[in-house]
């Protein structure tokens, strides 16, 4: 697992890095024939990896419930986040990938909910959620990068 766990801290530091720079309206457009902005597609990293590790564990997640509702799969961007509030996302965002190998290691993940994504596979175990989530995050990687282009 420790591969998986590279990975996913290296697809984080190159959203990071991608979006470096960027003023508060480049990360908050919305560029025509997309649905959601740059901040929206950071934050939902932050959410989807809290959600598909702690929360299908059973286990209490290490974000704000509001973070959550605001940015879980299905939601769009509603209003734009203040630059505070996001320094604190890329916070999260650099150092939630070392608390889970910790907690990983630590054997916290007892249990696991199944959990079929929508992309037809079915999330069965921590490990598996582990492998998908950077899956996802390649995927929004790519978005993330699309936009920067645009904005």
């Amino acid at each position: 697992m420790d591969t998986q766990f590279d990975i996913l801290r290296k697809s984080r530091e190159l959203v990071l890095k991608r979006i470096e720079g960027l003023s508060h309206e480049q990360l908050h457009k919305i560029p025509e024939g997309f649905n959601n902005n740059i901040v929206w597609n950071v934050a939902h990293l932050v959410v989807t990896q809290q959600l598909l590790h702690y929360k299908l564990s059973g286990l209490q997640c290490l974000v704000p419930d509001e973070l959550i509702e605001n940015y879980r799969k299905g939601t769009s961007p509603s209003e734009e986040m203040n630059e505070e509030d996001f320094e604190e996302v890329k916070e999260l965002l650099a150092g939630l990938p070392d608390t889970l190998e910790e907690d990983y290691k630590e054997g916290i993940f007892k249990e696991y909910t199944e959990y079929p994504t929508s992309t037809g596979f079915v999330l069965s175990s921590i490990d598996n959620a582990i492998t998908f989530n950077n899956l996802h995050e390649g995927i929004h990687l790519g978005t993330i990068m699309a936009l920067t282009k645009l904005v």
